[in-house]
């Protein structure tokens, strides 16, 4: 089981979207394609920015997009 859920992943980073607004996030997708890119980044030799001791990248990227250290705008922005 994956923690936290896809569910509860597209609910933070919709927390700031006012009501009437369109989501940010509207599928599982764009939270497997906004993780993913960011867990490249992070191989790629960007910091990570929640503790990452004996963690893989992947989960790393999870965890900051959980905690709201990292965002993901829509093509707009």
């Amino acid at each position: 089981m994956l923690h936290p859920s896809y569910s509860d992943l597209m609910e933070v980073v919709n927390s700031e979207v006012e009501p009437g607004e369109q989501p940010v996030v509207q599928s599982r997708y764009s939270i497997v394609m906004a993780t993913s890119k960011r867990a490249r980044q992070i191989i790629g030799g960007d910091e990570p920015l929640v503790p990452a001791k004996g963690k893989k990248p992947l989960s790393i990227a999870v965890e900051e997009l959980y905690s709201g250290k990292v965002k993901i705008v829509g093509d707009e922005d």
